[in-house]
């Protein structure tokens, strides 16, 4: 199998850039990418805490889209770093529709994984009218159910290793809610605390999102650095809120979809977003098409997922210039 970099478009670099202040202090970077008159497309983070890269912008076609890519509120290059305040899921779906009206595209296509699924799910049950099409990775939509998988027992079970390095941190009486004990320590004045709980949210993590390159111990030790310690704090903010959403919501209201057409990629072996949630909607929304990727994890730069995701994106391409 080919590996992951010779899967994707070659390197490119942005035609435009800016910044957008989208009020409560934050400003976020965005760029353009691509073919200035291709067909328009918005790449959506994961996280929520992380950022977009040079990577991401190599998953379409330079000749045929135009490609968005921002980091959103306190993440990656927009300001200010790690911030909580007015950080919700409904500003971040208000700042998505900023950006297609900065843009100037009449409707895109949303593309997102993990963190970045749920974000896109969210806007297009908010603006359906604004969206062409969907393509998802690692499906997520916040329900108790999946935040319990991973931060209270499930994953637990097939990382116990990990898991006791996880909760290492927490009081005894804390370990049976570790969202909301890390709270406390994610958001303490002692900053040697914050990076320290910092390191072990994000170790968790990334012990356990690929089926392929585990990290080794020692480039997990010491203390994290303020973009580490921003992406922990921002993923705990969020989940501690349950992501503002009603349970179910996004599984709920896909019928909102009927019109859109969509991919799902989803790894079998998936422990950080099981394969159910993208089964879920799936049986939800008609217009979806369901790839499992038999030999991946959660990662989207494992070889099959990145396959499929680049397949995924040069067929809606396609699709969009039969169409025109």
């Amino acid at each position: 199998m080919k590996d992951g970099a010779t899967l994707l478009f070659p390197a490119i670099e942005p035609y435009r850039q800016g910044r957008l202040d989208v009020g409560g202090g934050h400003q976020l970077y965005w760029e353009l990418c691509g073919n200035p008159d291709g067909i328009p497309v918005v790449f959506l983070h994961g996280g929520p805490g992380s950022g977009c890269g040079p990577v991401h912008r190599r998953l379409f076609d330079p000749g045929r889209y135009r490609i968005l890519l921002f980091d959103q509120r306190g993440c990656g290059r927009s300001t200010p770093l790690g911030r909580l305040e007015d950080n919700t899921t409904h500003d971040l779906v208000a700042d998505i529709e900023r950006l297609r009206l900065l843009t100037g595209a009449e409707r895109w296509l949303v593309f997102g994984g993990s963190w970045g699924a749920t974000l896109a799910l969210a806007y297009a049950q908010a603006h359906p009218q604004n969206v062409s099409g969907l393509i998802l990775r690692g499906v997520f939509t916040g329900r108790r159910s999946e935040l319990d998988w991973f931060y209270r027992e499930g994953a637990s079970r097939l990382f116990p290793d990990a898991w006791e390095r996880f909760v290492a941190p927490l009081d005894m009486e804390e370990r049976d809610d570790p969202i909301e004990a890390y709270r406390r320590l994610l958001t303490s004045d002692d900053r040697t605390v914050r990076a320290r709980a910092a390191r072990s949210w994000t170790d968790w993590e990334a012990r356990t999102v690929s089926m392929r390159s585990m990290p080794q111990p020692s480039s997990l030790d010491g203390q994290a650095g303020e973009a580490t310690i921003a992406f922990a704090r921002i993923e705990n903010h969020f989940f501690v809120h349950r992501l503002w959403l009603e349970e179910g919501q996004l599984i709920a209201n896909a019928g909102a979809l009927a019109d859109i057409p969509g991919t799902i990629v989803q790894g079998r072996y998936d422990v950080v977003t099981p394969p159910v949630t993208a089964w879920d909607l799936h049986k939800a929304w008609p217009r979806s098409i369901l790839r499992i990727v038999e030999d991946a994890g959660h990662a989207f730069s494992e070889p099959g997922t990145l396959s499929s995701l680049v397949e995924a994106t040069n067929t809606f391409a396609a699709g969009q210039g039969e169409q025109g």
